[in-house]
């Protein structure tokens, strides 16, 4: 099971520990890049997380958001996971994910097929809308 701290844990290793991130360095990277947000402001890989804090992490189409219950530096089993954040992703943002994966194999993107041509992404955008 993960370490528990008093309340120090950096942005990027806390990430990493509880599996939402390959990698602390792509969980640094995201956060550089703005994609980690704590109260709708971005944040850096070195800020300290806190428990009860809600992070929202946007994932292309969607944005992921869990609400930090235990602090942990130290990288876990997918199944120690639940101790420490709680997913709390509304129904919308699921949605949004579910609808972005089904105009994704309605285009055969990812089947081995390549990258879509132009066309196919306009035609994509169309299907997606305002999404």
């Amino acid at each position: 099971m993960g370490e528990q701290q008093a309340g120090k844990t950096r942005m990027d290793k806390f990430l990493w520990a509880v599996r939402v991130f390959k990698t602390r360095a792509l969980a640094a990277e995201a956060c550089e890049k703005g994609r980690i947000k704590i109260d709708e402001q971005a944040v850096k890989p070195s800020r300290q997380v806190k428990p009860g804090e809600t992070i929202v992490i946007h994932r292309g189409p969607w944005m992921q958001h869990i609400r930090v219950k235990s602090l942990s530096e130290r990288r876990m089993s997918a199944s120690a996971v639940q101790e420490f954040i709680d997913d709390i992703t509304p129904e919308t943002e699921r949605e949004r994910l579910k609808l972005h994966q089904a105009a994704m194999s309605a285009f055969n993107v990812g089947s081995g097929l390549g990258r879509p041509t132009k066309r196919d992404r306009r035609q994509m955008d169309e299907f997606m809308g305002d999404w």
